[in-house]
């Protein structure tokens, strides 16, 4: 992971600069764009911190090292839920959330408490019903 955590810590040092000279061109009078490169610079830096952790706690992986060879990635790298609605029923109440900035903050509510229904549902897909263990 240490390319990943390079290129997402590049990605922090770039924007960062140029954050303050867009702060500087505009006067420091624009914020959405100024904004808008700072939230690019943190978004950087939390995925880059995130990979960086990562890979101390889990080490090299076959595709960091110079011998590494395809067959040492064979297997079961995740458990993933094939025939799970519960992505799309979150996708859709993140949907209403948003939609409830432009159209009325109440719609706002509607769509927090359907992200936090489908979220439940997603964590504990696995702990009840057919596929419970």
């Amino acid at each position: 992971m240490k390319v990943e955590t390079g290129l997402f810590l590049v990605l922090f040092l770039f924007f960062v600069p140029v954050m303050v000279f867009y702060g500087i061109m505009t006067d420091w009078t624009e914020w959405v764009g100024i904004l808008a490169l700072g939230l690019c610079a943190g978004l950087g830096l939390m995925v880059g911190f995130y990979l960086y952790s990562t890979a101390k706690r889990v080490g090299d992986r076959p595709e960091d090292r110079v011998d590494g060879e395809i067959h040492e990635n064979a297997g079961v790298i995740g458990k993933f839920a094939p025939w799970s609605w519960w992505p799309l029923v979150l996708g859709t109440a993140a949907a209403i959330g948003f939609l409830g900035i432009a159209v009325g903050f109440w719609v706002t509510y509607i769509g927090a408490g359907l992200c936090v229904i489908a979220l439940v549902g997603w964590v504990y897909e696995y702990s009840r019903g057919d596929h419970a263990h």
